[in-house]
């Protein structure tokens, strides 16, 4: 089946603010992305004073809404100091921050969040509304870490499991054009998945390999025919941890893009365990491409 987005463009950028640093420094991963793809910048904070006007007084609700748009404002004067050209869109919303973002955001945004939040453990990486964000949006969201590990190569990692990857592929070139970069496409196969607890013949083992590899190979091949201009090189490696192998590439690439896979579970849908570790040990920003899911909770 196709993937869950084919716009053939890179759409606006989406960068939520909560006043904590990690959400800063996503303004500004996010403003330099908006400029290279030369979109607008939408800089959105999330008030949630809706949501809690029922019990806090109408002074600590107008407090709340001021203090909002004062960071908003300030965001924007950093970002437009440092990006002079770029359109600027501070949106101030009166919902909860991870319903303002996917408003925001539209069918065609790209969602950016920070590593962490306001409030909770430091050890919890990701915030409860970047996990929220990613888990229920329908377009692109990267979760901005490790940007603080030097300069800028070009160089785009996408993860491809098998052919229903090539969306995910696909906007993995157009970060990597936009970059005017390069591109490496990843296949991790993980033998215990694919042959379970049964013993298996080496034979058996050799096939499933081989089409992993060609499935890799065929997705290679389109991003090679749409983007004539790009390096790309294929890789395929064999582990009993995908995330691992994952983890330790991105050390050597500016933006990992992967789908966004995600499980079914009592209290909505929740990101995969691979992707679950990947948006909290990653090297670089993560990009979640977001995939179909059928009726049973299970993604094509």
């Amino acid at each position: 089946m196709e993937g869950t987005t084919s716009s053939s463009e890179l759409g606006a950028v989406i960068v939520g603010v909560d006043g904590s640093e990690p959400a800063r420094q996503a303004a500004m991963w996010a403003a330099a992305e908006a400029a290279r793809r030369e979109r607008p910048l939408h800089i959105v904070h999330g008030s949630d004073t809706d949501g809690r006007v029922l019990y806090v007084s109408a002074k600590s609700i107008e407090h709340v809404r001021r203090a909002g748009r004062e960071l908003l404002d300030a965001t924007a004067a950093e970002v437009r100091e440092r990006f002079p050209g770029l359109q600027v869109n501070p949106e101030f919303s009166r919902s909860a921050p991870v319903r303002s973002l996917h408003q925001s955001a539209g069918p065609d945004g790209t969602i950016v969040v920070g590593s962490r939040g306001l409030g909770g453990f430091g050890s919890l990486m990701l915030g409860s509304v970047g996990l929220k964000v990613a888990a229920g949006a329908k377009t692109p969201v990267i979760i901005v870490r490790g940007t603080e590990n030097g300069a800028e190569t070009g160089a785009v990692l996408a993860a491809v499991r098998d052919e229903h990857d090539l969306d995910c592929a696909r906007y993995a070139a157009r970060e990597a054009h936009v970059r005017e970069g390069s591109l490496r496409l990843l296949h991790v196969w993980n033998i215990l998945e694919s042959v379970g607890e049964v013993v298996t013949l080496l034979d058996d083992v050799e096939e499933i390999a081989n089409e992993q590899v060609h499935h890799l190979n065929a997705v290679a091949d389109r991003i090679r025919e749409e983007f004539p201009g790009l390096t790309v090189q294929v890789d395929a490696d064999k582990s009993t941890s995908v995330a691992s192998v994952l983890v330790e590439a991105s050390s050597q690439a500016d933006l990992l893009v992967m789908g966004g896979r995600r499980s079914p579970s009592y209290l909505g849908p929740t990101l995969g365990r691979v992707t679950h570790s990947l948006v909290h040990h990653a090297h670089c920003p993560v990009q979640l491409i977001p995939r179909h899911t059928d009726k049973h909770g299970s993604e094509s």
